[in-house]
């Protein structure tokens, strides 16, 4: 086989590794439950390239992520489910029904007009979704207004969507300055476990004060997942300028004090203004 950019020969591929009895030993005993934390971990390395703006990994990355779907595709058409071919097929068909501004008449020419119209396209999609489901023998739990986010996500993330989905019946915080007392009300009952010594009220606190963090970010406009993303990259520099200052010292991160480490630290953050100051 040679590379192609037809989607074919991906296909193509997935099929010979996945043949029982001259594919890959490794590939042909994966499921979806094995495939899984491979999939959401190509998600984040795509976010990872976009952040760093390199469109070299960007381009890998994206047909890492491309792959994962096929595999699960090909899984599916083994299992006699569905395969690559429905997934394309769905999902344009999901497009073409939620976008009738653009591929029929409608009138939706405002971002706002358009969300209102995605919602109740889609959940239109999801009572129909039900019924099949229903009609398959299959149970549906999720009647509650919340059901419809979904579990199996960063908590971060799920925290976002249950606040999203809360808002849309007024279940929320008129404006931003409100949520900053609550943080604070927050802070000092972490402050009062930490006191106590209470390992499982701490955690509940804990908890609390994220939840409150992230409601400020929808308010603000600010994703926290990708805010926090953000930070660890930030993180991730200063403590290698902390690294590489040692180590042009002869001195090593083990033996340095919290002091040292801290003035490099604050060398860091002057160096980063310095260039943004610049930029």
């Amino acid at each position: 086989m040679q590379p192609s950019r037809d989607i074919r020969q991906l296909l193509d591929i997935m099929s010979a590794l996945r043949a029982p009895e001259t594919g890959c030993p490794w590939d042909i005993v994966q499921t979806f439950e094995t495939i899984k934390p491979y999939t959401i971990e190509e998600a984040y390395e795509v976010a990872d390239a976009i952040e760093r703006d390199d469109m070299d990994d960007l381009c890998e990355e994206l047909g890492d992520l491309l792959l994962q779907v096929v595999f699960h595709a090909r899984m599916a058409e083994e299992a006699g489910a569905f395969d690559f071919g429905h997934v394309v097929e769905a999902v344009t068909r999901k497009m073409i029904r939620r976008h009738p501004h653009v591929f029929a008449r409608a009138a939706a020419d405002t971002p706002d007009a358009v969300k209102l119209q995605w919602d109740t396209i889609k959940q239109a999609e999801k009572a129909e979704r039900r019924a099949r489901r229903l009609r398959r023998g299959l149970t549906d739990d999720a009647t509650g207004f919340l059901d419809g986010v979904q579990r199996h996500q960063p908590a971060l993330s799920e925290a976002l969507k249950l606040q999203q989905r809360a808002a849309k019946v007024g279940f929320d915080w008129s404006e931003p300055e409100p949520i900053l007392d609550k943080i604070e009300e927050e802070i000092a009952e972490l402050r009062e476990a930490l006191h106590d010594g209470d390992s499982a009220k701490i955690a509940d606190e804990l908890g609390d004060l994220t939840f409150a963090l992230v409601n400020l970010g929808r308010h603000t406009g600010t994703d926290p997942e990708m805010a926090l993303r953000g930070t660890n990259t930030k993180f991730r520099r200063r403590f290698r300028h902390i690294e590489t200052q040692l180590q042009a010292s002869g001195e090593t991160l083990e033996a340095a004090t919290l002091d040292r480490m801290e003035a490099l630290w604050q060398d860091a953050k002057a160096i980063e203004r310095s260039l943004a100051g610049t930029a």
